[in-house]
């Protein structure tokens, strides 16, 4: 076991016992001795390559930088808060809130798979974190189930031990003075080609959240993963999974990162509209992955962006045109327009709502393209039914007739249960010739009046050219 110069870091962090050690530190479990009820924290001790001066110099930079990030990210419920950050006898300290609960390792036994079911809650919590990781534009770059922590208060999952606070600790100058990282941060197995080069980005996060839901499906630890001659993992044979899953991850873990998703954001779109609110399996057809390709089918869900600052709802509206789909809506000017035309949805585009302060999600219209076939009485079947197979809690406020684009329309209106979220949707379809336009309002059940005038007016502007 390691031992700590002063059992008393800051004149209040009292060392208990030793959690870890590694070639970056030590963990330490401590308890502040100036807080009442003495509660537990985590110590962490850099362990610095080198004690020259300009190694030093160079690191405390880094040191005071990374604890600034580190202090911002976890204002997020599911990244520990830091407590403090400490340099005493040249030595470097992080004081971090101690999380109660296991790593998701015991979670993965080996030789044991998991359900799809489970993978996929799993993968949702993982990324929602991530996600605001992400948009603080920050890489993690040690994603692994032993830094992802299933809290047990609530059973959350808990992101731990960001790399780039690895990375000081292998920092040292060269002959030209300059900083240079002499280690390569990350874990091998769950780091992909780009990141063992040194050039991580946001997508090799993503990729190391792919290897944990296949190491999951299979129960395949990933040292044993077999490769094809592209480099790519062969995985599919060994689990049981649905095909819109599998090939969202199949794109999480592409050898090359340019094809994979870019973002936690975007992966956890993919998710959310295939397991949670598809239209053929989850919410009456929306964002399928169709067999019958071609239909366009025009949806308003949720996508979860969360702990978002609240702006008003415009009421000026701009024109969105897609010439080659034949479509036109008005948005509000303050929702944020992303193109980003997708195989596997068949989505075309996301109008994303303001981003809202202590919200769990940002509302989102979505374009999607699909076949269709039966006629518009059936299809109500067909959807009901679907929904009612695929979602939790499932409750139907609604079964009517309406228009959309002038023509004749139906509509669902319903709640459900995703995840931890109870939400409630607006559906509102139509078919012409073979193709279905199905426009889909949905939003946590405390959010649906605010933003449901929004989404009205929204669905009545939708023209087909």
């Amino acid at each position: 076991m390691t031992t700590i110069q002063n059992p008393q870091i800051g004149g209040r962090y009292q060392i208990l016992t030793q959690l870890g050690n590694g070639g970056f530190g030590t963990t330490f479990l401590a308890k502040d001795m100036q807080r009442p009820g003495n509660p537990h924290c985590v110590v962490k001790q850099l362990t610095l390559p080198s004690t020259d001066p300009n190694t030093f110099r160079a690191a405390k930079k880094l040191f005071d930088e990374e604890a600034a990030t580190l202090e911002m990210l976890g204002s997020h419920n599911q990244i520990p808060l830091l407590l403090a950050h400490i340099e005493e006898n040249q030595e470097f300290y992080l004081v971090e809130e101690y999380i109660e609960g296991h790593d998701i390792t015991e979670e993965l036994p080996y030789g044991v798979s998991l359900s799809e079911k489970v993978v996929t809650q799993m993968l949702c919590q993982i990324l929602e974190v991530l996600a605001f990781v992400h948009q603080n534009d920050y890489v993690h770059r040690d994603i692994k189930p032993a830094n992802l922590r299933r809290r047990d208060s609530d059973g959350k999952i808990v992101l731990l031990d960001f790399g780039a606070v690895k990375q000081i600790c292998n920092q040292t100058i060269n002959l030209q003075g300059q900083v240079v990282s002499t280690v390569v941060v990350g874990t091998p197995g769950y780091m992909p080609g780009e990141q063992a080069q040194g050039c991580p980005q946001f997508s090799s996060d993503i990729y190391a959240v792919g290897v944990i839901a296949i190491e999951a499906l299979t129960g395949i630890k990933p040292q044993n993963f077999q490769l094809n001659n592209k480099g790519e993992i062969i995985w599919r044979d060994k689990a049981t999974v649905s095909k819109n899953l599998g090939n969202i991850i199949d794109k999480m873990v592409r050898y090359d990162y340019r094809q994979r998703y870019q973002s936690a954001s975007e992966a956890l779109q993919a998710i959310s509209k295939t397991s949670q609110y598809s239209l053929r399996r989850k919410i009456g057809k929306i964002l399928a992955v169709a067999e019958i390709g071609g239909c366009l089918i025009l949806t308003v869900i949720i996508s979860n962006f969360l702990w978002q600052t609240l702006k008003p709802v415009s009421e000026n509206f701009l024109d969105y045109e897609n010439n080659i789909q034949g479509i036109k809506i008005k948005y509000p000017d303050n929702w944020k327009v992303q193109e980003t035309p997708n195989a596997i949805t068949q989505e075309l585009v996301n109008f994303v709502s303001p981003k809202q302060e202590q919200d769990n999600f940002s509302e989102v219209v979505t374009i999607s393209v699909e076949d269709f076939s039966e006629t518009l009485d059936e299809s109500v079947k067909v959807f009901s039914e679907e929904i009612s197979n695929n979602v939790e809690n499932l409750q139907i406020l609604d079964n009517s007739e309406t228009t959309l684009a002038k023509k004749p329309a139906r509509q669902l209106v319903f709640t459900s249960k995703v995840g931890e979220h109870n939400l409630k949707s607006l559906q509102v379809w139509i078919l012409k010739g073979n193709k279905a336009y199905i426009v889909t309002y949905a939003a946590d059940i405390a959010d649906y009046d605010r933003f449901v005038r929004t989404a009205e007016k929204m669905i009545a502007s939708f023209e087909i050219n």
